[in-house]
């Protein structure tokens, strides 16, 4: 299956640039470009692409704002947001918008591909090297979010939690389940059941979850 992308930013250069090196892979095409949010959220509802790459700091409708409106679209892609380590405030607004992760705009070409993919497949972009820090650094910022965070988790079994934990570390089912010794078809289980429980859309939010109860160090 091809996975389309939509690339989204408003410097020509660097949108025409990653819309060639996703390009590269014959499992990726790129189905449309967009130099703002607006365009975005447009072009999302017309050439229906399964994952966006998008750029949060943007004239007129930024990032943030379109994540946030093409995650409400029915069969709505997924969203890898793109950004700098110096907009941790933004991220986690992009992340609780419903975006799947986000990259760095240095990403190295190979890996940046690879998020693609693992993103398309439902799972979140989080790289122990990049996420987790990211998303630690700007959690112990708000001391209140950890006693919300903790009664939240607290609906969960053991396992559930470990598995969550192994989730916001990034890894992916099947390094859980060998990890867990366990099916992956079991640790898919244990992550909907977890989500439902979190009242989490996804992944990532529930990861945010782990990150804000203090049960993972950067």
């Amino acid at each position: 299956m091809t996975i389309r992308v939509l690339v989204v930013d408003d410097e020509e250069l660097f949108r025409c640039g990653l819309g060639n090196l996703v390009s590269l892979d014959p499992g990726i095409t790129v189905v449309g470009a967009a130099c703002d949010g607006a365009e975005a959220v447009r072009l999302a509802g017309t050439c229906r692409p399964d994952v966006v790459l998008m750029d949060i700091r943007m004239p007129g409708m930024d990032g943030l704002t379109a994540a946030r409106k093409i995650h409400a679209l029915p069969d709505a892609p997924k969203v890898i947001v793109l950004t700098t380590f110096d907009l941790d405030e933004y991220v986690h607004a992009a992340l609780q918008a419903g975006a799947m992760g986000f990259l760095l705009k240095d990403t190295p070409p190979r890996d940046l591909i690879q998020a693609v993919k693992v993103v398309h497949k439902g799972e979140a972009m989080l790289a122990p090297t990049v996420t987790r820090r990211l998303v630690a650094h700007f959690s112990r910022r708000n001391s209140t979010l950890f006693d919300v965070a903790r009664g939240r988790l607290a609906d969960l079994t053991d396992r559930e939690r470990d598995v969550l934990c192994l989730v916001a570390e990034g890894m992916s089912n099947a390094d859980i389940a060998m990890k867990l010794s366990m099916t992956e078809a079991t640790v898919k289980t244990h992550v909907s059941r977890s989500l439902n429980k979190l009242g989490c859309t996804n992944r990532v939010q529930a990861a945010i979850l782990v990150h804000e109860a203090g049960f993972l160090q950067p």
